[in-house]
């Protein structure tokens, strides 16, 4: 896949040992093989913070990386299943980032779930790319919902109860997968989330619409970006099969959390902040467009389209908060 510069676009109880002063610490897995997918190094980066290194022939990457923060009464190789949340990052961003950037650790640390935190590329979109018809790598949605699934299940403890949320360009994937997966995630939550990845305007005050959104994060990564799904003209209904607002009648089943603001600052930014004029307006305009689809198809949906707020972290971890009842209680813990 051809690649130029990259840079940054959209806020896109473990087995603890004995030595837990010296984390990280980072063990080879002994090739632990999935089906094809193999786990070829785990890393403690504390006592519940484990770091998965995956061979993954989805996504032509011996070195893929999963951040797992683990439940209460883990251990290696476990017999007990647990329920899952998985959080996807945002484009321009990895792993890492909920961790780094929200107090998830702390969120979490009482409650039996696993939250499985994978990496989706800098502009990944939670898809198996089209490039041009030859298909191949990179299978984000292969990579996830597949191999990765294998490894947690098989090595990990992970249970076939899931809920799943993402910020941005991980909102898209988090309603993309459970509407393109019916069954797969029993929730599914987006904090200014790219749900409509169609939408053509108006748009104003923002100068892109979903497919320029899209493209242009492609393009400020270093990507083709009509390897993703095509050109939106030429192929609409490629565009169409992953936009979670043209599959909105896949959701209607399950409960749903949606979140955004307008891009005025709002309660998290000091005085004299500039309005944010690009990214989250036009994902105001979605979640509205999103959620009035959703509604009208009888869609369990929850939504707090709150006005002030750029697109920025602060809010997103306030709105994994405000849905962390919802997507618990989804997964029976």
């Amino acid at each position: 896949m051809p690649r130029i510069d990259r840079r940054t676009f959209l806020a896109g109880a473990a087995a603890a040992a004995s030595t837990a002063a010296l984390w990280p610490t980072t063990a080879t897995a002994g090739a632990r093989s999935f089906g094809e997918a193999r786990v070829v190094a785990e890393t403690y980066v504390d006592a519940r913070t484990l770091d998965l290194t995956i061979d993954s022939p989805a996504l032509a990457d011996p070195a893929a990386k999963v951040r797992l923060l683990l439940p209460p009464g883990w251990t290696p190789n476990p017999a007990r299943r647990w329920p899952v949340l998985y959080l996807l990052h945002g484009a321009g961003d990895d792993y890492s980032s909920w961790t780094r950037s929200t107090d998830v650790a702390a969120l979490t640390q009482d409650t039996g779930v696993l939250v499985v935190m994978p990496t989706g590329g800098r502009a990944g979109f939670y898809s198996d790319w089209w490039n041009h018809g030859f298909g191949g790598a990179p299978a984000w949605e292969t990579f996830h919902l597949v191999e990765l699934l294998r490894i947690l299940e098989g090595g990990y403890g992970a249970g076939s109860s899931r809920v799943i949320a993402g910020l941005s360009m991980g909102g898209f994937g988090a309603m993309s997968y459970a509407a393109r997966h019916p069954g797969m995630f029993r929730a599914a939550a987006a904090y200014s989330g790219v749900v409509h990845t169609t939408y053509t305007g108006p748009h104003e005050p923002s100068p892109f619409d979903g497919p320029a959104l899209v493209r242009g994060t492609l393009q400020v990564e270093g990507f083709d970006p009509d390897a993703l799904w095509g050109d939106p003209a030429i192929d609409p209904g490629r565009w169409a099969a992953h936009c979670p607002y043209d599959l909105a009648y896949l959701l209607k089943d399950i409960p749903l959390y949606l979140s955004s603001g307008n891009g005025q600052p709002g309660p998290f930014e000091p005085p004299g902040t500039p309005a944010d004029p690009n990214i989250e307006p036009l994902i105001e305009i979605m979640n509205k467009a999103f959620v009035d689809r959703l509604r009208r198809l009888g869609a369990n949906v929850t939504a707090n389209l709150y006005g002030a707020g750029i697109h920025n972290w602060p809010y997103w971890e306030r709105e994994l908060h405000a849905s962390f009842p919802l997507l618990m209680n989804a997964a029976g813990v």
